[in-house]
Parts: C-alpha cells; sequence; structure tokens
C-alpha cells in the first residue's frame, strides 16, 4: 500500500473510541439481519463518515478507508471489532447467507453515544435506513458507484475531498438530513 501522507482528512485525526460506538450503534440497529454481515457494516461506516463529511467538512471519526475490490473498508474495523467483543458489547458468530459464509455480529449491550452529537446519529441514522437492507454484493456494487471510490487506485486510501466531486444520486450535501 501507498504511504498514508496523501491529505485524505485534514480535518480530523482518528478517533478510536468515537469509530467504536458508531460501529456498535450500526451493529445494534441492523447486525441481528440476515443480509448484514462485515462487507455490509464496512459500507455503513463508510457512507456515514463520507456523508457527514460531505455536509460538515469533517467526517464524524476520522477513520481511513481503503479502495479494495469489495468496495470501501475501514483501516481499524477488526481492532474496533475486537476490543467490543473483548468488552462484552458484541458478540461475533458464524454465520451463512445464501449459502456464502458469512461473519455476524450483535450487541449484547445498549451501544453509549456520549462522543456523538445528534447530527452525527442523524447522518448514521440516514446510511442505515438507506443500506440497511441490501446485502454485500448489493451494497459493495452500489459502493463501486461513489466517486471517491470510483477516483482511488486499488489499495489506496479514499481521500474524504472526492466526496465533492459525487454524482448527484449519492451527493448528501443539499439534503434535509433531519429525520
Amino acid at each position: 500500500m501507498e504511504k498514508e501522507c496523501i491529505i485524505v482528512n485534514s480535518l480530523n485525526t482518528f478517533n478510536e473510541k468515537k469509530f467504536e460506538q458508531v460501529l456498535h450503534y450500526i451493529i445494534s440497529k441492523k447486525g441481528s439481519l440476515d443480509n448484514v454481515g462485515k462487507t455490509v457494516l464496512y459500507k455503513m461506516l463508510y457512507f456515514s463518515d463520507f456523508d457527514f463529511y460531505e455536509i460538515n467538512e469533517e467526517s464524524i471519526t476520522g477513520e481511513l478507508y481503503y479502495k479494495l475490490p469489495n468496495g470501501p473498508a475501514p483501516k481499524h474495523f477488526d481492532i474496533a471489532i475486537k476490543h467490543l467483543e473483548k468488552e462484552k458489547k458484541i458478540k461475533i458468530s458464524d454465520g451463512s447467507f445464501f449459502g456464502k459464509k458469512q461473519m455476524k455480529f450483535s450487541s449484547t449491550t445498549e451501544p453509549c453515544l456520549n462522543l456523538l452529537n445528534g447530527e452525527e446519529i442523524k447522518v448514521i441514522d440516514k446510511a442505515i435506513n438507506k443500506l440497511g437492507e441490501m446485502n454485500a454484493n448489493q451494497i459493495s456494487s452500489y459502493s463501486h458507484e461513489d466517486m471517491p471510490w470510483k477516483a482511488t487506485k486499488e489499495k489506496n486510501i479514499i481521500n474524504y475531498e472526492l466526496v465533492f466531486y459525487r454524482n448527484p444520486i449519492f451527493s448528501v450535501r443539499n439534503e434535509d438530513v433531519a429525520c
């Protein structure tokens, strides 16, 4: 992978605890659905952060996302998942969806949201509601049409600034994000 010295998010640094809260919140809302595994969680995190960045010019978590063949993937996902499991906030199990192996995540406690503000939660909820019924193939295909992913070289970090070149189908800048 290339060096991480390119500007990907000039206003934020990674906030591990906030990332864990967002991940736990998403798992608590959609983790129990049959279609939701690691790939779907990756994309919900990505769209939450990148949509918020498009609206506010800062991400929620400061996470770095890589362009991988199945779409954007957060750098710190595995670390956060292991920490949430160790703290007994989530449970990880093996599952399958239409004959494909799937890692499943379920929340065992209510997520703490003390690091998130109301606007951040609204954007996360909007991403969850928009994407939560998609399976891994559908959400991967969908993410492949988003300009930040399209404009990034394979295995490189996706630049948050690319949200300002999104197709109107993906753009959220002028939407009312209130639920």
